[in-house]
């Protein structure tokens, strides 16, 4: 089986899209080079980043650091895992913040791993993309927008479009002067231009999307 690495060549990948998309380099010379995430380089454990992601999953960045924080005193650890999380019951985790669903989640995803079916890294090196969104999403609370952000940031793989996430539909929707944002289908058809470096496109799609509120935000205090 082929092994996949972590990371890949960001000055290969940004050569690549500069002659593949004439609209999309436009903004790329702009933006000027993204360089190389340096979390794929870090040691990295999927189960304890996937029960942080459900820890963090709709609260502001402060709120969910301070849960967390109260979590890893409980169970006497910084590492999430189904041995750690078994040192607390469910009453437990209540009283640190963590809501129902979300104890329910790290239940799930507690008992997953003890079961055998969440793969480690060893084994996510020799999964692609799809394989590894199948393996991790049947677990509660984690949705396929949260496995390609797993694939992108923490694995490094090049060739990801989150068809889903709004800030890269507006910014496809920006670069190619579009009325209304392209649907996940349209956008996954826009895609095909840009593998296989469809994360560094998207990378720049992000940027693109937050210039274009920074101007609209500006433009509003102009007129005040």
């Amino acid at each position: 089986m082929p092994r996949h690495a972590r990371g890949f060549d960001t000055e290969a990948a940004h050569a690549h899209l500069l002659k593949r998309d004439r609209r999309l380099a436009k903004w790329m010379k702009k933006i000027g080079p993204i360089e190389a995430d340096p979390r794929w380089r870090k040691p990295f454990d999927p189960v304890d980043a996937l029960a942080r992601a459900i820890l963090y999953q709709q609260l502001s960045g402060k709120a969910a650091a301070t849960i967390v924080g109260r979590v890893e005193v409980a169970i006497g650890a910084t590492r999430f895992h189904a041995d750690t999380l078994a040192r607390i019951d469910d009453a437990g985790l209540r009283a640190c913040g963590v809501s129902g669903n979300k104890t329910l989640a790290l239940r799930d995803l507690a008992a997953r791993e003890a079961g055998g079916e969440i793969p480690d890294l060893r084994r996510m090196s020799v999964m692609d993309n799809d394989a590894i969104v199948q393996a991790l999403v049947p677990v509660r609370g984690i949705g396929r927008w949260t496995v390609e952000m797993m694939l992108m940031f923490r694995l490094g793989r090049p060739d990801v479009l989150p068809t889903d996430d709004l800030g890269i539909r507006k910014g496809a929707q920006r670069v190619d002067g579009l009325e209304s944002m392209p649907t996940p289908k349209a956008l996954a058809e826009l895609g095909e231009r840009w593998g296989p470096y469809r994360t560094y496109a998207s990378l720049y799609l992000w940027r693109i999307a937050d210039l274009a509120v920074a101007a609209k935000e500006a433009t509003k205090r102009s007129q005040d």
